[in-house]
């Protein structure tokens, strides 16, 4: 019977490492990790017994790529193509379609399709926004789709919610899965109303710190300091409240609007009793978005925004020999796919493996 040790992976689009990790959290070999974002290289190495290629996918060869494998392993390709033009955020804010269609991002995941024929691994596993299936009208998916079919894949894909996987976090994400030996499909979900992984849960434990002020504990437990102003906000924000708990001085003049008040997280504070909402690239700036820690006067951390992308608490993201920033940290973190949803990925692909003839 085949086991995961008879097999390799490499993992596209890699960024710092959540799939990846997700990946070595349950046993599987993951050769190298492949992203042209060169400031993802020291996170990705230092948690993961893996290699860092700085590498524009578009210009990877398939002598390159099959290279990274080692001698006399199976191969396991998987990878999450960048996601922002397909974001809901992108669609809101472009509603002009020749320009969508200008954006070369997208093609990115054509890069991938193109490495997965000319190299054939036995396994894929793709993950991405759900908007990505209705984008262009579903042409870039379905053409993905219909590339793995074309070239003997079986192939399965589902909309899932993060916080089903043990995530302290609702991130909805498209999961799909493919192999040239038959059907795989990803686990059932593991949480449920009953169990989730709640914001009290994942950071409750935490050392209290004031917006501005670094943990002596952990240097990435980190918050930025808030105005004068946005204090008195926070302040007057219930935990799950948000702007809409503020007296008329403190509201901004976008909120006085009729168009304002749709946006109802903005400034938010988080449920303790409730998982995270969304991280994005901007998950420790107050206002944009429910970011606000559920009782302590400030936004979430780097730390705490790490821990609801269900990082481990010993993961490390800053170089010490390159100047700390908090924003390229944030963005890094926004950007990952959550490990629990890679461990789910990897059960999914373990059983796969475990139920082969071969």
């Amino acid at each position: 019977m085949l086991s995961i040790n008879d097999f390799a992976v490499v993992d596209l689009f890699c960024g710092i490492g959540g799939l990846t990790h997700g990946l070595t959290k349950n046993g599987f070999d993951v050769a190298a990790g492949i992203d042209f974002d060169q400031s993802c290289k020291y996170s990705f190495e230092k948690n993961n017994n893996s290699k860092f290629i700085y590498k524009d996918i578009v210009n990877l060869e398939m002598k390159e790529l099959k290279g990274l494998f080692p001698e006399g392993k199976r191969q396991i390709l998987v990878g999450c193509a960048p996601c922002q033009p397909f974001s809901i955020y992108n669609h809101k804010n472009n509603n002009n379609k020749e320009e969508q269609s200008k954006d070369e991002k997208w093609k990115l995941l054509y890069s991938f399709g193109r490495l997965i024929e000319e190299t054939q691994p036995e396994i894929v596993s793709m993950e991405n926004v759900p908007l990505l299936k209705s984008f262009n009208n579903g042409q870039v998916f379905n053409d993905f789709v219909s590339n793995l079919e074309r070239n003997g894949y079986l192939v399965s894909h589902k909309i899932v919610n993060a916080q089903d996987y043990g995530v302290p976090q609702r991130r909805k994400r498209l999961i799909l899965l493919a192999s040239k030996h038959g059907e795989i499909e990803l686990i059932k979900p593991t949480h449920n109303t009953s169990n989730y992984n709640t914001v009290r849960k994942a950071i409750g434990h935490l050392e209290p710190i004031n917006g501005g002020d670094i943990s002596k504990i952990d240097r990435l437990h980190y918050a930025r300091k808030l105005s004068e102003l946005n204090e008195k906000r926070i302040k007057a924000t219930k935990e799950g409240g948000s702007w809409k708990d503020w007296d008329e001085s403190l509201l901004l003049e976008c909120h006085k609007k009729i168009g304002g008040k749709s946006f109802g997280s903005v400034y938010g504070r988080m449920k303790w009793d409730d998982v995270s909402p969304t991280m994005t690239t901007y998950c420790i700036g107050l206002g944009n978005g429910r970011f606000g820690h559920p009782q302590q006067n400030r936004a979430i951390s780097l730390r705490e925004a790490a821990i609801f992308q269900s990082f481990p608490e010993n993961y490390e993201f800053i170089n010490p020999d390159v100047p700390f920033s908090s924003a390229k940290i944030a963005r890094h973190i926004g950007n990952a796919v959550p490990v629990g949803l890679g461990e789910a990925i990897a059960e999914s692909i373990k059983i796969h493996i475990q139920n082969l003839d071969e």
